[in-house]
């Protein structure tokens, strides 16, 4: 182990009143009275700090961005001085426009130029405005805070006229809403006077690209120690090694902030939402240690008496190490005999290196029999698949597909650690409208088929041999694998149970004393007389209305309950649908999605279809083999002053602190909102213990500890500095999916755009050198949040389009109510590049290039209609981009699916909605009249 190690800064702080422990590990705890708003009356803004802040300015709706040398990291909690150069504002040939409508280009001019000195900012103060997406339930109808007095101005985007070209005229009239353009804010001005336009100049407004390949050249291939506290980690993009020194990897842990603003007024003022996404399964290089496990005997984890916060590096040891103050809560606590050490000269515990829970950020304990059910060791999870038999499947040739990648799959079920094979258990079933039990003991010769008929009360039919491990009775499941196809062979059977499948996986689990995943791989809306029967209820005369939200709720009732019970059985379940028409997946996808589960789709899907089949198989392949814990509890403590308030995930929560997962994997995240409940000190920071119980594959049951400290601040700028784009935008996109549950897509846009104003504009108030009116100023750290943003409020769940279909619309929702940041980060922008990265733009799409476009979910090779001969015949072997025309191309190139994409092929349009920087085909704004836009806003709050 490294012999440099983590200093964690004495806590002095406060008792923190009302926080529960797991009681006997699955304790609710006391239940904390629900968090409100940041909003309420007008807040004042503060002057601004003293110190050298310079501005790079651009003419009318340009962009200014605060540009810092960072020096060398400060020690824990100095404030750190901003130093930077002096950088151009505008020509002085070009006066600031009377008019929103003016040009946008950069210019090289001193600091110094004095016909351009903008006067400092005047006016009333900014008006509070309410948070857009916060606790829950939040008050007022529907979950929504609607924005305070003076926060909204006039609605209506800036809309772009006529194509993409490197050439576009910016300005003319503001154009209102247009038909069919969702995207738009109602009630826009009809017209806008203003002097002659001027060109745009794409590339003075932030490049995205530029951002990501900046942090690349300055921190990649570096290892980041967490050593410090607050410390802002590289970009998700980056290439960057992690050395745990007292705080966790930001694989596992990314803030919204990591500096937090010292008191509740700060936080409403600036609007900047507090979070942390949290991955606690996150897959680690393996270039990085693995986290240690740390097992104290009967004894278990050491815990704080009043917090119940576990041993960390923030607990200061006192009175000859006999004591230890809780980083936490304040409390004394006495040292057991067992873990007494002696303290050295600096007052640290003389083993402090050799023991992970002092020095390191991440770790796990052993759990003791107090924290398993009933007081007994659980027994190792089990896996079932679930296939529906029903005649298009059959057909189709999907089940035979699934069975023959099922026996080479099960070889590869996760196991622990240098252990030789999996301790996993599995089970099969099929079903139509009745479901088929199989036993496959390993002393029988044959597979045998039991039939429950009756799907109101669903049982397990067998005990002994429906689970069993895949080594012992390989010779049986492969028989069964092969035998299922021709079984159903002349079924024709079409109609499909759906509710009953999923019961019968959580009695079996339950009969078993085990935990466990389902996969389900289902085609049809389950329309068979049984619980959870469904009736087609997609209606597009609800696009655009109150009624809306409909679309994306869960029917109530059977799958509200089965959530439950599967979250109480530790039974999670992974959904892979193949509709072929819309089947409502919002209902469907209810109980996936807070059981810790994944929902796959695929559209039409065709065995014969290459890029198909890849697709799909490398889900499926991915999805076995990934790490993962079962029956879950997951809370978040935090030092004296601030608290959680707020979950998003595919999670399931009984109260207002216990987060509780049928099972987590290395690619599901929860996204956790803190709010004030005192002042904070600079002094100490502030520190965060995310701690998760849950059971290993090998059915250990064990506690994973993630730690981390922040810096907190009186300062404004400091927050802004220390802010994280990627992390926000995950934060809202998760927000804003939830609120469409309650809200008019209208209002939960409105509400986005407002909030993205007043975080700006605070920060220009209070943080930036005084400038032009007519000046957009950003953050550094978040000059490219306006383009995520205007990318999130484009996606399918937010564009209220009669073309959007609603099943995918939906599906989005619930995928990325799980997702980490590097997830989101890469939907919201996709990595569009060969030879290098470009901007998501038509406009960087070159007629005789290639260029390959990844969301994290598509793929697309885009060729221009001049690519060269030469490169297409060594791609597809074909003489000419003619050769492809007329139909389309699916070819397999490194594992991935790439969808090969002509001028003249459908998937041009789909291409197409992910050059985010460009207007939306449904109607959503470009980046360009977005910031345009977002600048009228920030003017309309600072006058």
């Amino acid at each position: 182990m490294s012999q440099q190690g983590y200093v964690a800064t004495p806590p002095y702080s406060q008792a923190q009143p009302g926080m529960g422990g797991y009681q006997g590990g699955f304790g609710t705890g006391p239940a904390q009275p629900l968090y409100g708003h940041y909003g309420g009356p007008p807040q004042a803004f503060n002057a601004p700090p003293t110190g050298k802040l310079v501005s790079l300015s651009i003419s009318r709706f340009s962009v200014a961005q605060q540009h810092f040398q960072t020096p060398p990291p400060p020690a824990m909690g100095q404030p750190q001085m901003l130093q930077g150069p002096q950088s151009p504002l505008m020509s002085p040939q070009m006066s600031p426009p009377q008019s929103p409508q003016a040009s946008m280009s950069v210019t090289n001019q001193p600091m110094a130029s004095p016909q351009m000195a903008g006067p400092p900012m005047a006016g009333p103060p900014m008006a509070g405005m309410g948070r857009p997406f916060p606790g829950a339930p939040p008050p007022g109808p529907g979950g929504f805070q609607p924005p305070g007095p003076g926060a909204a101005g006039p609605q209506g985007y800036p809309q772009q006229p006529g194509n993409c070209d490197s050439g576009r005229q910016f300005g003319g009239h503001m154009m209102g809403p247009q038909p069919g353009m969702p995207g738009a804010f109602p009630g826009a001005p009809a017209a806008m006077s203003g002097p002659p336009q001027k060109k745009l100049d794409p590339d003075s407004i932030p490049s995205t690209t530029q951002v990501i390949e900046d942090d690349q050249v300055k921190k990649g291939g570096q290892v980041f120690s967490t050593n410090i506290r607050g410390q802002v980690p590289p970009l998700v993009t980056t290439d960057f090694t992690v050395q745990d020194q007292g705080n966790a990897s930001p694989r596992f842990v990314r803030c919204t902030t990591y500096s937090l603003p010292c008191t509740a007024d700060l936080a409403k003022q600036c609007q900047v939402p507090l979070a942390s996404i949290i991955k606690p399964f996150a897959s680690l290089p393996k270039n990085e240690t693995p986290l240690y496990v740390v097992n104290h005997g009967e004894t278990g984890p050491i815990r704080c008496n009043r917090c119940k916060a576990y041993m960390c590096p923030y607990m200061q040891f006192i009175d000859g190490g006999r004591r230890y103050q809780c980083g936490f809560c304040n409390c004394v606590n006495e040292v057991p005999v067992f873990y007494f050490q002696h303290l050295d000269h600096m007052g640290r515990r003389v083993d402090f290196y050799e023991r992970p829970e002092l020095s390191l950020g991440s770790y796990e304990f052993v759990a003791t029999l107090d924290y398993c059910k009933n007081n007994k060791p659980p027994n190792p999870p089990a896996y079932i698949f679930m296939i529906d038999v029903s005649y298009n499947n059959i057909k189709s040739g999907l089940v035979k597909l699934i069975c023959d990648e099922l026996k080479t799959l099960l070889e590869k079920l996760p196991r622990e650690e240098g252990a030789e094979s999996s301790a996993i258990k599995v089970g099969f079933v099929t079903y139509n409208k009745v479901l088929h039990f199989y036993n496959v003991k390993s002393a029988l010769a044959q597979p045998q088929m039991m039939v429950v008929s009756d799907t109101a009360e669903m049982f397990v039919p067998l005990l002994d041999g429906f689970l069993v491990n895949y080594q012992d009775s390989r010779a049986v499941i492969y028989n069964l694998l092969d035998q299922i196809p021709d079984m159903f062979a002349d079924t024709n059977e079409s109609e499909t149970v759906f509710a009953p499948v999923i019961q019968a996986g959580v009695e079996a689990f339950k009969a078993a004393e085990c935990s466990g995943k389902l996969f389900i791989f289902h085609s049809s809306m389950p329309t068979a007389e049984a619980p959870g029967k469904l009736k087609n209820r997609d209606d597009k005369k609800l696009v655009n209305t109150e009624k809306e939200k409909t679309l994306f709720q869960p029917q109530k009732g059977v799958y509200e309950q089965l959530s439950k019970d599967c979250v109480a059985q530790g039974c999670c379940v992974d959904l892979f649908l193949f509709p072929s028409q819309y089947v409502d997946l919002a209902t469907m996808a209810d109980v996936p999605s807070h059981t810790g589960g994944s929902i796959y789709k695929y559209n039409n899907f065709q065995v014969k279809h290459s890029a198909d089949l890849h697709h799909f198989l490398r889900d499926l392949r991915k999805d076995v083999q990934k790490s993962i814990g079962f029956d879950a509890i997951m809370r978040v403590r935090t030092s004296t002053g601030f608290r959680a308030t707020d979950f998003f995930g595919a999670i399931h929560m009984n109260n207002t602190t216990d987060v509780e997962i049928a099972a987590v994997d290395c690619d599901k995240a929860v996204t956790v909102e803190y709010k004030h409940d005192d002042t904070l000190n600079e002094e100490t920071g502030a520190f965060i213990q995310c701690a998760l119980l849950y059971t290993t594959v090998n059915g250990q049951r064990r506690l994973r500890i993630h730690n981390l400290s922040l810096n907190c601040s009186s300062q404004l700028l400091e927050l802004y500095k220390s802010c994280e784009t990627d992390s926000l935008i995950n934060f809202f996109a998760k927000s804003a999916y939830r609120a469409i549950l309650n809200q008019p897509l209208k209002n939960v846009r409105e509400i986005l755009v407002n909030q993205t104003a007043h975080m700006l504009a605070c920060y220009r108030k209070n943080c930036a050198s005084p400038s032009a009116a007519s000046q957009l100023i950003l953050p550094d750290a978040m000059k490219v949040f306006p383009v995520y943003m205007n990318s999130l409020m484009k996606t399918a769940p937010l564009m209220g389009s009669t073309e959007l279909s609603t099943d995918d619309r939906a599906h989005q929702r619930l995928s990325v109510m799980g997702m980490g940041v590097e997830d989101t980060q890469l939907l919201l922008y996709p990595l569009a590049a060969v030879p290098a990265p470009v901007r998501c733009s038509e406009e960087r799409l070159d007629d005789s290039g290639m260029f390959l476009l990844e969301n994290g979910h598509s793929m697309f090779l885009w060729l221009g209609q001049a690519s060269p001969p030469d490169l297409i015949q060594g791609i597809f072997n074909l003489p000419s981009l003619a050769h492809l025309q007329g139909h389309m191309v699916r070819v397999h190139l490194t594992a991935a699916l790439c969808l090969i994409s002509c001028f003249w092929d459908k998937p041009e349009i789909q291409f197409r909605q992910f050059l985010v920087e460009d207007k939306s085909l449904h109607g959503g704004a470009s980046y360009m009249d977005f910031l345009c836009y977002v600048h009228r806003e920030i003017r309309q709050l600072l006058t």
